[in-house]
């Protein structure tokens, strides 16, 4: 199979995988801010004053394996979204060789 007969690829916009970008990661931090809420309400009705940056730490601690079960669609989605501008970044230089290579495809 020559270069023109190769089945196109879907490829993603850079506007695609900034908001796949967005969505992932805001999701991901409000994660951690509901988690460290929740630990701070629970050492509060402990009687417990617990400091806002270690209910930070231990927030993040949770939520890196807790996102990786809730956001396994945005995930997916954002991993698509990097493999078609990779993709499109990819047909674009091998088109740029082509023609530096005085290949013109007609």
């Amino acid at each position: 199979m020559n270069e023109r007969n190769k089945p196109t690829v879907a490829t993603a916009t850079k506007g695609q995988l900034f908001r796949n970008m967005a969505l992932y990661s805001g999701a991901r931090l409000l994660l951690v801010i509901v988690i460290a809420a929740v630990i701070i309400g629970v050492g509060l009705i402990a009687g417990i004053k617990i400091p806002v940056l270690v209910a930070a730490v231990f927030a993040v601690l949770i939520s890196l394996p807790l996102s990786l079960l809730l956001f396994k669609s945005l995930r997916i989605r954002l991993n698509e979204s990097i493999a078609g501008v990779d993709e499109g970044r990819r047909q674009a230089r091998a088109e740029l060789q082509a023609k530096l290579r005085g290949e013109d495809g007609r």
